[in-house]
């Protein structure tokens, strides 16, 4: 029994890491824009497309892959952006909210017209599991667990010691007394957004890396990611990590007790389970 719960809490451990990249990227655009952009999941879908075509069809290697990932969710983070939530921004944060779902939607099915439904996987060297006092890790899932690390490390790094992530952070802040200070609130959301879809681009391949990707990839952990943002605090970049490992290994535990079919509930419970006992989540509101 002991053997199996670290079994999980090792799963959970590196799916909570693989959860945080896409949940720092809705968590920053949160912050910075003050709406819930669920097209995240669909950006996160489109990563996983673009990495596949840079790495397949390309035959590029995988890092290189997480690279275009980033850069095509980013990008078409900013189009989509500007084409349709922009316009909205007035109407207040539950219309934008709204209006993400529906871009979710139409974004997940232009992937399905293009590539259909079929399960895709990724051109990787099949690699036999590490073995150690009967516990298993794969050695794809340490690279995935490593890229994800870096990718955080880096963002943070941006955020802390770049006069643009200071921008960023400006406006997450006080966008008001960023204003005052010349600081300009579009080009920043710009920022954010090709950030923030970046990243969820970048997760969503991590994520076909570890199993594989077909049009719904992005929209599956889309719960999980939300729940993750919410329990570590919306607009907190730390509390989207640490509420990644909770869900993480939440879900992973849960199995002892529940039918694999039923795991996803489990962000349910963490948001109601937080939020009854500190609302704003486990580290705030806009906290870095």
């Amino acid at each position: 029994m002991i053997a199996e719960l670290t079994q999980l809490l090792i799963n959970g451990l590196l799916s909570g890491t693989l959860l945080a990249v896409p949940a720092i990227g809705f968590t920053a655009i949160y912050a910075v824009l003050r709406f819930p952009n669920f097209a995240v999941a669909s950006h996160a879908t489109i990563g996983a497309y673009a990495g596949f075509i840079a790495n397949v069809w390309f035959g590029l290697p995988a890092w290189v892959a997480l690279l275009a990932a980033f850069i095509a969710a980013g990008i078409v983070g900013v189009v989509s952006d500007e084409l349709v939530l922009r316009r909205l921004r007035s109407s207040g944060p539950m219309t934008v909210a709204i209006a993400s779902v529906a871009l979710t939607i139409v974004l997940e099915n232009l992937v399905r017209f293009s590539f259909g439904n079929d399960l895709l996987g990724y051109d990787l060297p099949v690699l036999r599991d590490w073995r150690f006092s009967g516990l298993r890790v794969g050695p794809q899932q340490l690279q995935n667990a490593a890229a994800a690390a870096a990718a955080m490390a880096a963002l943070f790094l941006f955020l802390a010691f770049t006069r643009t992530g200071k921008m960023m952070r400006a406006v997450a802040d006080n966008p008001m007394l960023a204003a005052l200070k010349g600081i300009d609130a579009l080009t920043v959301a710009r920022l954010a957004n090709f950030a923030g879809m970046g990243l969820a681009g970048f997760g969503g391949m991590l994520i076909g890396l570890d199993t594989s990707i077909d049009p719904l990839t992005g929209f599956r952990v889309m719960l999980s990611v939300f729940a993750a943002a919410v329990v570590g605090g919306l607009g907190s970049i730390p509390g989207a990590v640490l509420g990644a490992f909770v869900v993480g290994v939440g879900e992973e535990l849960s199995l002892v007790v529940l039918d694999p079919s039923y795991r996803t509930a489990v962000g349910f419970v963490a948001i109601l389970v937080v939020l009854s006992f500190r609302p704003r989540g486990l580290l705030g509101e806009r906290a870095y």
